[in-house]
């Protein structure tokens, strides 16, 4: 298999050193496939924990290594996508995919602030999209392996059949599938990068002015607002309309008047972060529809924060 994501070499000895430069290329899979990089970074250690298990002899054997990694991880992901369905059924409130900011900006709570390790961070594009991911959630747990694994990093279906444990044929009916359910997302056109960062700027502007006249400007008529709180904080309900979704907003900064609002990176995409005393209390994700917002997702989870946590 191919791995279109190699980290740097380490300095490790050289068999040691090829198989933890997989380690960037299993994160990008996983996190695709999962939409929770702290899930990701628990099936890369239980991939891991399985190729050590094995004896010398057996590691010695596989002819491809990093194809080794990436077949048993994806098999980890299958069948936590299948589980996750029921515990998302029972999560309080929607569910929405783990946010993770720009390389540069990325830090890992664990470590106190300091920057992470690179092979822990992922390659942003437009398939980490928060658009994309979400619609990702809507595939069954085999479209989204097949599709992730095909149209994303290029395996093969022979390859993918592998992992999901169908037919080559059967993966690319899949793979098909999971197209029509991207198709039926009534994405709009791409936006240029230069124009979704203008408009969340005007947004965050017309927000810190509480001005509602300004927000149902920059918002589609159909605009939908959505926030995962998950349980552990308040969140307002699903909101659709501009007028609404303004309203709802200024409602909020009102509330909360000493709420400080960032522009920042979101999974590769113009967004902000929400500040209160100091600390992150929200990761706003945005799609465009031309030069207004369609769609916003608010993740309030502080679980779902933990890349975002500075020193």
């Amino acid at each position: 298999m191919r791995t279109p994501y190699e980290s740097e070499d380490d300095g490790l000895d050289p068999g040691l050193s090829a198989i933890m430069s997989e380690r960037r290329q299993l994160i990008n899979v996983a996190y695709r496939l999962l939409g929770s990089l702290a899930d990701a970074e628990d099936v890369v250690q239980e991939t891991y924990a399985r190729w050590y298990a094995m004896s010398r002899e057996r590691r010695e054997a596989i002819a491809s290594p990093g194809g080794w990694l990436t077949k048993v991880a994806s098999r980890i992901c299958l069948d936590l996508l299948g589980s996750a369905r029921a515990r998302r059924e029972s999560y309080v409130g929607a569910w929405l995919p783990e946010p993770v900011p720009d390389h540069r900006e990325w830090a890992d709570a664990r470590s106190g602030g300091r920057a992470a390790d690179p092979a822990d961070r992922v390659t942003l594009d437009e398939s980490v999209s928060m658009a994309f991911l979400v619609v990702l959630e809507s595939m069954t747990p085999a479209e989204r392996v097949a599709f992730v694994l095909h149209d994303v990093f290029r395996y093969s279906f022979a390859e993918v059949a592998e992992i999901v444990g169908r037919t080559p044929a059967a993966c690319r009916q899949l793979a098909s599938s999971a197209r029509r359910r991207m198709r039926a997302s009534d994405a709009p056109a791409a936006t240029p990068a230069a124009q979704r960062a203008a408009v969340v700027r005007r947004f965050k502007e017309a927000w810190e002015a509480k001005d509602i006249a300004a927000l149902v400007d920059l918002l589609d008529p159909d605009a939908v607002g959505l926030a995962d709180g998950g349980g552990m904080v308040s969140t307002v309900p699903l909101t659709v309309g501009n007028e609404a979704v303004a309203r709802q907003l200024v409602t909020v900064i009102t509330m909360v008047p000493d709420l400080m609002l960032v522009e920042r990176t979101v999974n590769g995409q113009p967004g902000l972060v929400v500040e209160h005393e100091g600390a992150i209390a929200s990761v706003v994700a945005f799609d465009f529809a031309g030069d207004r917002i369609s769609r916003f997702w608010s993740v309030r989870n502080p679980e779902k924060l933990r890349p975002w946590t500075t020193a």
